[in-house]
């Protein structure tokens, strides 16, 4: 028999003109066969609703499902390449050059797979998509309000996703927290796409906050029952609740949850701090709350126990080497003009816990100021990063910080302390080259300063015309050109050409790098038809370990796959620290890469 949401798709399907309903398919949607599970926070944001989401996504991933996550943003902004750092964390870029914020690379790294712009959506996109639509007529001359068009198109949008990713389970993260009045469509959108899926569709699930006042001592829910009931209040019933709280989640605060909210008390998870992200994984399902989503979207019969199996047990070899003691210590300076905010260089820190997971090393970071250094002399700056093993510079727009990146280069090169620049960082690390090794004094960039006397990065005006650049970025994927008999050969095993994910304007003006290569100065990776420098390294019979480049490693770094240059960066520093290193304690290839320093 027929469903009442089963006529309502029909009348859709058939584009019935004189009905309340606006919720158009795309082609190909198969209605009972692409699920949804919805993860929204109450009481306050920040709660960690993207590594919470990611977890459960990759706990069915494993099980051989195919999964397609969303990010849904409140706010107005196309995306989020504009946003401050220090209100919205690291800008995160895809592979199509999509600017997100950073939950889309915990998606990636814990899902290990690639993310287009249709796993990302504003507000702004959405009521763009949708006054587009109108001015083309294509309402048919319909008043267009929030309900249904509004609501319409976020529906559309995550069923074209399901259609065009051909995901089992599409994971829903809604920005912000459920009383934000600028997320209130996307609520009313997930309600009435739950109705018209019908039971068995669609999962939501509610992350709330656990109070634990010191001067109490124990842990309240009362903020939590009420920041729940108001999702039910919108119509939406959770049918799990995962509580963020510092502690284990006591049994009595969780039968309230449970009484409290019609979640059965099977349901409710304690997600309380730990010391990795990575972790999380395995106490969720150690928790039972993987098969409960099974249940609940009825997928049992699409699990494959033979894949679940060996993704499990590789993850937990990973879990293993990661939460188990280290035979190595290194300390790691990140010299930015962000470093008050770690979030503001999320995938670094992450890429590096994966680096030293597998290099038995325990990374311990320093984060310093490079605004604080522009106005101090060598001597104070060498101070500074007296002690440090490894220093990176990573990326940045501006010119605030930049003096004080291009004093840690110097005592990086000089010192023979193992260095890695990030963008910004690769174009200090030129400037710094051209100005105490090749004796080019007014060096700088036309990013800070147009009328330099030697603008050795500088935006030309034939690459304006490279790949659509204009007066815009380079962004996402590119592919790089890698020189052979290098240490960038080495690192990315030889392989001739790499792909890797960009955002930048400007560059290394060609006219000098016969200058630079004379001094010695290698450009081992290049783009592979223009001249753009893309990788820059001196050789190791020079100095044990000094690589830059123009785009961005960290952001390709998987727990499982990390990074090559953050490889090469930690192997380094820890032959600097524990000189007799013991092969046998880490990878023979990964102590390759690094030069014995000169005596």
């Amino acid at each position: 028999m027929p469903t009442e949401s089963n006529n309502i798709l029909a009348e859709v399907g058939a584009k019935t003109i004189e009905t309340e309903f606006f919720s158009p398919l795309p082609d190909g949607y198969r209605r009972g066969h692409h699920k949804f599970v919805v993860v929204m926070g109450t009481v306050i944001s920040g709660l960690g609703k993207g590594i919470f989401s990611s977890s459960l996504a990759k706990l069915l991933k494993d099980k051989g499902l195919r999964i397609a996550p969303i990010k849904m943003e409140g706010y107005l902004n196309l995306d989020s390449g504009t946003l401050n750092p220090y209100r919205h964390g690291e800008v995160f870029v895809l592979d199509d050059g999509t600017e997100t914020d950073m939950d889309l690379g915990t998606y990636e790294r814990l899902l290990d797979q690639n993310l287009t712009a249709d796993n990302f959506v504003t507000s702004g996109q959405v009521y763009r998509h949708v006054l587009d639509k109108e001015r083309h007529g294509g309402y048919l001359g319909r008043d267009v309000q929030m309900i249904p068009h509004v609501t319409g198109e976020v529906k559309y949008l995550l069923r074209n996703l399901a259609v065009k990713q051909n995901a089992d389970v599409v994971f829903v993260e809604v920005g912000g927290t459920v009383g934000d009045f600028e997320n209130a469509f996307y609520l009313e959108a997930l309600r009435e796409l739950a109705f018209e899926e019908g039971a068995g569709s669609v999962c939501f699930v509610a992350l709330t906050y656990i109070l634990e006042p010191p001067t109490l001592g124990e842990q309240k829910s009362k903020a939590a029952q009420l920041g729940i009931k108001r999702l039910m209040e919108l119509g939406i019933q959770p049918h799990m609740v995962a509580c963020r709280c510092e502690n284990p989640l006591n049994e009595k605060v969780r039968e309230k949850i449970a009484m409290f909210t019609n979640v059965p008390i099977r349901r409710v998870f304690s997600m309380h701090d730990r010391a990795s992200i990575y972790s999380i994984p395995e106490d969720i399902h150690l928790g039972g709350q993987d098969l409960e989503i099974l249940s609940i979207l009825d997928l049992h019969n699409r699990v494959k126990p033979a894949y679940e199996d060996k993704a499990r047990k590789t993850w937990h070899g990973f879990v293993t080497r990661l939460t188990g003691e280290r035979k190595y210590e290194v300390n790691i300076g990140i010299t930015g003009k962000y470093a008050a905010l770690r979030d503001a260089y999320a995938s670094i820190d992450k890429a590096l816990e994966h680096c030293g997971t597998h290099l038995n090393a325990t990374v311990r970071l320093h984060w310093l100021d490079t605004t604080e250094m522009d106005s101090l002399d060598g001597s104070a700056i060498a101070g500074g990063l007296e002690g440090l093993d490894g220093v990176i510079v990573p990326g940045g727009f501006g010119l605030r910080g930049t003096e004080g990146k291009i004093a840690c280069v110097r005592y990086c090169r000089e010192q023979l302390v193992p260095y890695l620049g990030i963008c910004l960082g690769f174009q200090m690390a030129v400037i710094e080259f051209a100005r105490n090794v090749c004796g080019l004094s007014g060096s700088g960039s036309t990013e800070f300063n147009e009328k330099c006397e030697h603008p050795v990065i500088s935006l030309l005006p034939e690459q304006k015309e490279i790949e659509g650049l204009g007066g815009n970025m380079r962004l996402g994927g590119k592919d790089v050109q890698i020189h052979p008999d290098t240490l960038a050969a080495f690192l990315f095993d030889n392989k001739p050409t790499v792909r890797r994910r960009f955002r930048h304007r400007y560059e290394v003006d060609p006219q000098y790098i016969p200058v630079f290569e004379k001094k010695g100065l290698v450009f081992s990776g290049r783009h592979p038809e223009h001249p753009i420098m893309q990788f820059l390294e001196l050789p190791t019979a020079v100095h044990p370990y000094f690589v830059g480049s123009q785009f961005h490693p960290e952001l390709t770094s998987r727990p499982l796959h990390p990074s090559p240059m953050f490889m090469g960066l930690v192997a380094a520093a820890v032959r600097r620290r524990h000189p007799q290193v013991n092969p046998a304690d880490i990878s023979k290839r990964w102590l390759a890469a690094t030069a014995k320093q000169p005596a």
